[in-house]
């Protein structure tokens, strides 16, 4: 229940980041929307504005260009009062833009006539000529005579509507026009009607409810606002703004924010259907996924009681193959390492090995198939040999007895490859039988498979007659037992290891230890991160009898029997004969040592000498069963020292380490045992 109770809570708790962590990625996509529409609108509404701003200033810059152009014309009809009208006539007949033109004279520029302003304006498809020196209209007062006058530059006047000349809103471009003496003597004109500006402005496409406000430089309005505009500033919205050049106008657009995020707000409340919608499902997921996790608990825990089950099992069928090397530390003939690598929690490859009779019994097999099943054969196969070797060391008779008692059980057809073999440890003879397993390899000067009957694997076949064969170990040699799982071990690309790869990763003579470890290297390095195939089984057997041995009691009177000891191991090594002598002298500094020390007094023991060449060294090994004893404790002797400084004792082991190359020692069970060694 309380377990139950905790999934509950769990299952809560993921609703619940779900729901935030959905309303944070709406939130998060609608801020950067709204953010690209914002600024998309701004630049839309920019270039709106820059657009009706250009078509402006063509209307401005003809109305300006006409008049302009025109002075030279105005100034030289000065003199000639009633042709000024004709330059009224073509400013307004060259210029569609202009609407109407006048030249108006300084009051009593001329003296016949104080005031003077002759009009020329549109009406229709023709044109009227009229004055604006009336009663009615005082023209000296009007903005566009008297600014340009003050600031004797061009000026555009305000907006206004002309009753005395076009009757319509308009404003105009004014120009001062000086004599030939540079007395301002008139203004002339360029009246451009405003009604297009309305067009203008009302053709303005950025959105359907958004609108353009032109305003004079007083603030008049020019284009005004539509009729809504009341109740579209009642909502928020955005506006920009424009300078229309030399004329002082500002263009206002007004942009309501529903046009601009109307079609996002939309789409966010999609999306939020579809959030809710998202976390109703999850809901339902999870109620299945709770469900379904209290349904597979049971199964977690039953996979967890197997998985354990396994590890016991894989620790008991460990303990069943020998894997503490060396393995027989109290003897120097053999140098021994193996090793299994299962596929699997368990496997099927076994091996095992013991000595009877100073005979070595050993044996390698690997069970066909993998797993539980497996593994189950393999402890058979290993307690039948133990139990029929035990009274039997013709390995021809054990296979072929192993092979009707699997076949008898054998419901299941499965299969062992296996090889059994004996060695005799004092003459070096290896009888053996092979039961379908690869041949081992034979390190001697060379390696080489050793020669073997195939044979059946056990299991197969009831009553077949095993062949068993012989072959002499010398000093030095080596055989090498593996599984299939070596040679097949697959690297990522589906290669195998494989004979050479093997054969070479055996090149050069180790000790067990490095073979199995250089061999354990080179497959990894090859594998990689491939996954394990197969179970992977090597044994190594190193057969070093001694060559030499001599047997002491301890009485100082023996000694005289090391120098030929000496001299007949140092033949037999690559040494020079010369160091017989030293040798000599650092086996009696060490065998005198044992003699004096490691037996009670008027107690007979016995001393044991083995010597023995390798290819790299002559190593000598003595061991005997006294007191515990081990000289190689002694700091050496400083022999620089004062007698009267020295401490007694000391010289022998200061000696011997003087003239060899290596000196350790062991104590197994009641053996003092110390190795001397001299290398080539």
């Amino acid at each position: 229940m309380k377990n139950k109770f905790v999934d509950v809570l769990k299952a809560s708790a993921l609703v619940v980041v779900a729901t935030l962590s959905l309303e944070a990625t709406g939130l998060t996509q609608f801020f950067f929307a709204q953010k690209g529409l914002r600024v998309e609108s701004s630049k839309r509404a920019e270039a709106e504005l820059r657009a009706s701003n250009n078509r402006i200033m063509d209307v401005i810059d003809q109305a300006e260009a006409a008049v302009r152009n025109s002075v030279w014309i105005a100034q030289w009809c000065l003199n000639v009062p009633d042709s000024l009208h004709r330059v009224c006539q073509r400013i307004v007949e060259d210029n569609p833009v202009v609407v109407g033109s006048t030249v108006a004279m300084v009051p009593n520029y001329l003296k016949k006539k104080p005031l003077f302003s002759p009009y020329v304006c549109r009406d229709g498809d023709s044109l009227r000529f009229l004055s604006l020196a009336t009663n009615e209209y005082d023209y000296p007062s009007q903005e566009w005579f008297v600014m340009p006058i003050d600031c004797g530059d061009g000026y555009w006047s305000e907006p206004y509507v002309d009753e005395g000349g076009g009757d319509m809103l308009m404003t105009t471009f004014s120009l001062p026009i000086t004599d030939k003496k540079g007395k301002i003597a008139a203004v002339l004109t360029a009246d451009i009607s405003l009604d297009w500006l309305k067009d203008l402005i009302g053709s303005m496409q950025v959105y359907s409810s958004a609108y353009c406000v032109v305003l004079s430089r007083s603030g008049r309005e020019i284009v005004s606002p539509p009729d809504n505009a009341e109740e579209i500033k009642s909502k928020r919205y955005s506006t920009y703004e424009s300078s229309v050049p030399r004329t002082g106008w500002t263009m206002t657009l007004v942009v309501p924010h529903s046009e601009v995020f109307g079609a996002l707000r939309k789409i966010g409340l999609v999306v939020k259907l579809l959030q809710i919608l998202g976390i109703l499902l999850l809901i339902i997921l999870l109620q299945s996924f709770i469900r379904g996790q209290l349904k597979y608990k049971a199964l977690d825990q039953r996979r967890e009681r197997i998985e354990g089950e396994l590890h016991i099992a894989s620790g008991i069928q460990m303990s069943m193959i020998p894997k503490m090397f060396p393995p027989f530390p109290e003897r120097h003939d053999l140098d021994m390492a193996a090793t299994i690598v299962p596929a699997k929690e368990v496997g099927g490859d076994l091996y095992d090995f013991y000595i009877r009779d100073e005979k070595l019994f050993f044996c390698i097999g690997d069970v066909s198939g993998k797993g539980v099943p497996a593994s189950l054969v393999m402890a058979v196969t290993r307690t039948t040999f133990r139990n029929l070797s035990a009274n039997d060391d013709r390995p021809g008779s054990i296979v072929t007895k192993m092979n009707n008692n699997l076949s008898a059980m054998n419901e299941s057809s499965m299969f062992v490859t296996f090889f059994c073999g004996v060695l005799d440890l004092t003459t070096g003879a290896l009888r053996y039988c092979n039961a379908g397993h690869n041949p081992p390899l034979t390190l001697t000067n060379a390696i080489k498979p050793l020669d073997v009957e195939p044979n059946l694997p056990l299991g197969i076949m009831g009553g077949f007659k095993f062949v068993e064969q012989e072959v002499k170990l010398q000093h030095d040699d080596a055989i090498f037992l593996y599984t299939d799982g070596l040679t097949e071990a697959e690297n990522e690309a589906h290669e195998q290891f494989g004979e050479e790869r093997m054969i070479k990763a055996l090149g050069g003579r180790k000790i067990s230890r490095e073979h199995l470890e250089n061999i354990k290297c080179k497959v990894a390095e090859f594998v990689g991160n491939a996954p394990q195939s197969d179970d992977l089984t090597v044994l190594f057997i190193h057969y070093l009898p001694s060559a030499h041995r001599l047997i002491l009691e301890n009485d100082i009177a023996q000694l005289a029997q090391l120098p030929a000891f000496v001299e007949a191991a140092v033949k037999d090594s690559k040494l020079d004969p010369s160091v017989i002598d030293s040798l000599t002298l650092a086996l009696e500094e060490t065998v005198t040592n044992v003699m004096l020390y490691a037996y009670p007094k008027d107690t007979v023991g016995k001393i044991n000498i083995d010597a023995s060449a390798s290819v790299e060294c002559l190593t000598f090994v003595i061991s005997d069963e006294g007191v515990p004893f081990d000289p190689t404790t002694r700091k050496d002797v400083d022999i620089n020292a004062s007698l009267e400084d020295r401490k007694i004792g000391g010289l022998g082991i200061h000696l011997v380490r003087q003239i060899m190359d290596e000196v350790t020692y062991e104590r197994f069970g009641n053996n003092n045992i110390l190795f001397l060694v001299k290398k080539y």
